[in-house]
């Protein structure tokens, strides 16, 4: 199932957003996240774009969200991507099932124009 995230949501993120940090280079941070830190980036993209999980048997095993992609006004209707999936699940489609959400979301909402990064 697809749903919108909740701050309550943030200790799940991190775990899976915190061991893309530790074990590989695409999150281009070098620090784990906190829980609360997690849950402010989670309040403060919430308030403007879109961020939904994947949960399967009551566990989130995967997000996404948009971000702005600049500030100029000319971008304003452009965003950037972003979506993780728990390391246990990847290649089962759920990423895909994530983006597929996202970017009904982001055009619902009158964005057209997605970026992502792809680091591997």
């Amino acid at each position: 199932m697809i749903r919108s995230v909740n701050p309550n949501d943030a200790k799940e993120i991190c775990g899976i957003y915190n061991h893309y940090v530790k074990n590989t280079i695409v999150t281009f941070e070098e620090d784990s996240v906190s829980s609360e830190e997690m849950g402010e980036r989670i309040t403060e993209i919430s308030k403007h774009f879109p961020w939904i999980v994947f949960v399967d048997n009551e566990r989130i095993m995967g997000y996404a969200y948009a971000s702005r992609w600049k500030s100029r006004s000319a971008y304003q209707y452009s965003v950037e991507s972003t979506v993780y999936v728990h390391p246990d699940t990847v290649g089962k489609g759920i990423g895909t099932r994530l983006y597929k959400e996202l970017l009904r979301l982001l055009q619902n909402g009158g964005h057209h124009a997605v970026r992502h990064c792809v680091a591997e």
